[in-house]
C-alpha cells in the first residue's frame, strides 16, 4: 500500500471516529480498523494502598469484561520494584505515583523510558504521620514542628515513598512552608508503603508521609499522629495515576482504552455511595491486597478523620476516585507542577520545556475517547489552579517562574 493511501486511509478512520463520537454513538473504527482490544489479558501492578482501589474494583466487580480485557492486579512490593517491571514490560501498567512517571520519562527516576499517563486515579487521601515521641514534645503540626526543630538540635529522619514521587514532593513543600529544608535540615529515606508503620514503630523515623491506610494504621496503633492532610496541602491534588510506557499505547492503543473505561466505570461505582464505599473497603482489606483491618480503611475514604490526639473532624475533601469525573482527567498543569517541583529540589538541573512534556506523557485525547464513551464530561481546558498551603498560585502559566520563586529551595 502507498504511504499516500495509508494516510488517507488513517484520515477517513479518524473522520468517522470524530464523526460517530461527536454524534454521541460508539464508533465503529480505532485503532486498525478495529475497535478491539490487541492484548486482552492486561497486568496492573499495584501498591498495597487504599487508591489502587478502582484498578482492583475494576476487575473484581468484573467492568474490565464489559470492554473486552481481563485486568489482572499485581501486588508489588515497592515503588521502585513498578517503576523496573514498567520499564521492562514484566507489568503492562500500574497505579503508580504521578511523580514517577515524569521521574522516569527524564531519566531522574531510574532508567530513562518514554512514559503514558492514561488517567488521574484519585485526588486528596494522602498524610504526613509525626511519631508519638514528636508529639509528647509538642510537635502536632507544621508550626510547632518547625519550632521543635529550631531548638532541640538532633538529626530528624522523614520517610517518603520515592524520590520523585509524590509523597516526597508533600513532604518537602510542607516542611519548607514552615522554613525547614528538607535538603539541609532534615534526614530523609526512602520507605516501601506498607513498611511504614513498622519502621516508626522501632524509632526508624520522626515522620512519614504516604497514603492512606497507613495514616490512619499508625493512630489505630498508638504509635504516631496526623500532623497534616494532603489535601490540607492542596486541596483535590492529583495523586495515583494509572501509568504505563509510550510503547505500550502505541501498540496496545484499543487496550489502553479500554483499560481506562474499565477503571473509569469503578471509579464512579466506588463514588457512588456509602454502601460501594464499604464493600470497597471490604475487598480491598483482604489479605491479597492492602492486608490490613476494615477499619483501618473504611473512615478515612468517608472523611471521618482523627488526628491520634483526640481531634476528630469531618473533611469534605477526603479520597475521591470520580467526583463527577473531574478527578479522571490528566490535566497538563497536573504534570507540569511535579516539574516545578522537580527542578525546586534539585532534581532536574535545568528547566524542561514544561509543557512540551506533559503534553508527550499525558493522554488527553486517549482520555477524552474514554470518557466521551461513558458519556463523561471533560473540562474545556487541560490547565487548572490550584493554591496551595503556603498561598501561592499554581495555574500552569509561567512553570520556569514559578519554580524559581520558592525561597526555601536546593
Amino acid at each position: 500500500m502507498s504511504e499516500e493511501r495509508r494516510h488517507f486511509i488513517k484520515g477517513t478512520a479518524a473522520a468517522a471516529l470524530t464523526a460517530s463520537v461527536g454524534a454521541g454513538m460508539t464508533p465503529r473504527v480505532w485503532a486498525a480498523g478495529s475497535d478491539a482490544p490487541e492484548k486482552k489479558e492486561v497486568r496492573i501492578g499495584f501498591i498495597p494502598l487504599t487508591d489502587c482501589a478502582s484498578v482492583v474494583m475494576a476487575s473484581v466487580l468484573k467492568f474490565d469484561e464489559k470492554y473486552g480485557i481481563k485486568i489482572i492486579p499485581t501486588k508489588e512490593a515497592s515503588w521502585a520494584g513498578v517503576r523496573d517491571k514498567l520499564v521492562n514490560g514484566e507489568l503492562d501498567m500500574a497505579h503508580v505515583l504521578y511523580g514517577l512517571i515524569y521521574g522516569v520519562h527524564l531519566g531522574i527516576g531510574g532508567p530513562k523510558k518514554d512514559m503514558a499517563l492514561l488517567m488521574t486515579l484519585n485526588h486528596n487521601g494522602q498524610a504526613i504521620t509525626l511519631s508519638k515521641k514528636l508529639a509528647e514534645k509538642g510537635a502536632v503540626d507544621g508550626t510547632s514542628l518547625a519550632k521543635l526543630m529550631g531548638t532541640d538540635k538532633r538529626e530528624y529522619t522523614f520517610a517518603q515513598t520515592f524520590p520523585t514521587g509524590t509523597h516526597a514532593m508533600w513532604l518537602y513543600y510542607w516542611l519548607a512552608t514552615y522554613g525547614v529544608n528538607p535538603m539541609k535540615d532534615a534526614k530523609i529515606i526512602t520507605v516501601p508503603p506498607p513498611q511504614m508503620v513498622a519502621n516508626m514503630r522501632v524509632g526508624n523515623m520522626d515522620g512519614y508521609c504516604v497514603g492512606e491506610p497507613w495514616g490512619h494504621r499508625a493512630i489505630i496503633d498508638g504509635i504516631g499522629i496526623t500532623g497534616v492532610t494532603t489535601q490540607d496541602i492542596w486541596k483535590d491534588h492529583p495523586e495515583k495515576v494509572l501509568g504505563t510506557t509510550s510503547d505500550f499505547v502505541k501498540q496496545n492503543p484499543n487496550t489502553a482504552r479500554a483499560v481506562i473505561m474499565a477503571v473509569l466505570e469503578a471509579s464512579r461505582w466506588i463514588d457512588a455511595g456509602l454502601q460501594n464505599k464499604n464493600k470497597m473497603a471490604e475487598t480491598i482489606a483482604e489479605k491479597s491486597y492492602v492486608n490490613t483491618s476494615v477499619d483501618a480503611i473504611n473512615q478515612r475514604i468517608l472523611g471521618r478523620y482523627q488526628n491520634g490526639l483526640g481531634k476528630t473532624w469531618d473533611d469534605p475533601n477526603y479520597m475521591k476516585f470520580f467526583n463527577d469525573g473531574s478527578v479522571n482527567f490528566p490535566y497538563l498543569s497536573d504534570g507540569m507542577w511535579f516539574l516545578t517541583q522537580h527542578k525546586r529540589w534539585g532534581l532536574l538541573k535545568d528547566h524542561p520545556d514544561y509543557l512540551a512534556v506533559a503534553k508527550q506523557v499525558n493522554q488527553v485525547e486517549l482520555y477524552k475517547q474514554a470518557a466521551s464513551q461513558l458519556k463523561i464530561s471533560v473540562p474545556a481546558s487541560p490547565m487548572r489552579s490550584s493554591k496551595l498551603i503556603d498561598g501561592t498560585l499554581w495555574d500552569g502559566k509561567d512553570p520556569a517562574k514559578y519554580a524559581d520563586s520558592f525561597k526555601v529551595r536546593a
